[in-house]
């Protein structure tokens, strides 16, 4: 552990790289210690030959290191009471009862990224967690239609289905099996059920059978292999200072547009807040993704902040804080 000093100067000099990007000198942190700048330099190589602080160049002053955010946020940071306007803000979406869980969280994350200029995302209930619930179909022409697979979750997902000369008998028969025989199946387990227990009769009483099952076929498939990924803000964290640089950015946009890597991110257990930091985050040594999972009576599911390292970890865990609190009114 640092000594109490070491500590302060450790905390002023992330707050003080948090708010100006600059690395911090020796005279600020004299001036807010009231030590000598011998004293100050002492403890700051100190610091360094730690790994909690770093130089950018020769004659800079020093940035936090990743051990340093880390010893920060482990040991002094303390949750930031909000202010009043980001209060208020919130305030607003939590006093709308009128809001589902998911208009919810998307509008509250949306004042986060406004106010903090960071990247939020939501991690709904993966598909492979819903189970079938109902089926629907609606005719749109001669030969499109409308399927609407809904879940014991409450998802709802849509899918235009082009068939050709087949009849709305031979949908209504075939939807009608469906929701008979694979009602309370796992999204990820109705196709094969499809094939072994719905093709089987199917193929004795529809006539276009084939073109029928193919269809419902291709629309399970897609519906399980889609995350429940929502962005807000997705180039917040490209109009930080860290990413200045166009092979970068380039790197940093390609792993947020691969949506593995965004589910391994907000795959979580429990409902800590947790914080990742540079390379623990598998996105970019100068990325921090602050995360929590929530849980209400009607889904489990993650939300997640993503900024620079030099993030502003009090304020985001704090309002992440409020959000989850007001959760379960939803």
């Amino acid at each position: 552990m640092l000594t109490s000093r070491q500590e302060k100067l450790l905390e002023l000099i992330v707050k003080e790289y948090v708010k100006t990007v600059n690395p911090v000198g020796s005279k600020l942190i004299c001036n807010k210690l009231k030590c000598s700048s011998a004293t100050v330099r002492n403890e700051m190589s100190l610091l360094e030959d730690l790994g909690y602080l770093e130089k950018t160049h020769i004659s800079s002053g020093r940035v936090p290191s990743e051990e340093g955010y880390r010893y920060y946020v482990n040991n002094l940071m303390e949750p930031k009471k909000m202010n009043g306007e980001d209060l208020l803000k919130l305030q607003m979406i939590v006093n709308n009862h009128q809001l589902a869980l998911d208009d919810y969280l998307k509008k509250s994350l949306e004042i986060v990224a406004e106010i903090t200029d960071y990247t939020s995302v939501v991690l709904g209930q993966a598909s492979y967690d819903n189970k079938l619930k109902k089926v629907e179909v609606l005719p749109l022409n001669d030969e499109e239609v409308l399927a609407i697979i809904i879940t014991d979750m409450g998802h709802v997902e849509h899918k235009n289905m082009t068939i050709s000369d087949v009849s709305l008998e031979d949908i209504r028969k075939t939807v009608e099996l469906i929701n008979k025989l694979l009602v309370g199946t796992p999204i990820s387990e109705v196709n094969s059920k499809l094939e072994l227990q719905i093709k089987p009769i199917i193929v004795q009483y529809v006539k276009q059978h084939e073109a029928l099952y193919n269809a419902f076929y291709d629309v399970f498939s897609e519906f399980q292999a889609k995350s429940n990924v929502s962005f807000v803000g997705k180039n917040n964290i490209l109009n930080q200072p860290e990413f200045n640089d166009v092979d970068k950015i380039k790197k940093l946009v390609n792993k947020l547009e691969d949506t593995s890597n965004i589910e391994q991110i907000t795959k979580t257990k429990g409902n800590d807040i947790n914080i990742y930091i540079g390379k623990e985050t598998n996105l970019d040594d100068d990325v921090t993704v602050i995360k929590t999972g929530y849980h209400t009576s009607k889904e489990d599911g993650t939300i997640a902040i993503i900024g620079p390292k030099r993030m502003e970890y009090d304020r985001v865990v704090s309002m992440l804080e409020y959000i989850k609190e007001h959760m379960e009114d939803k």
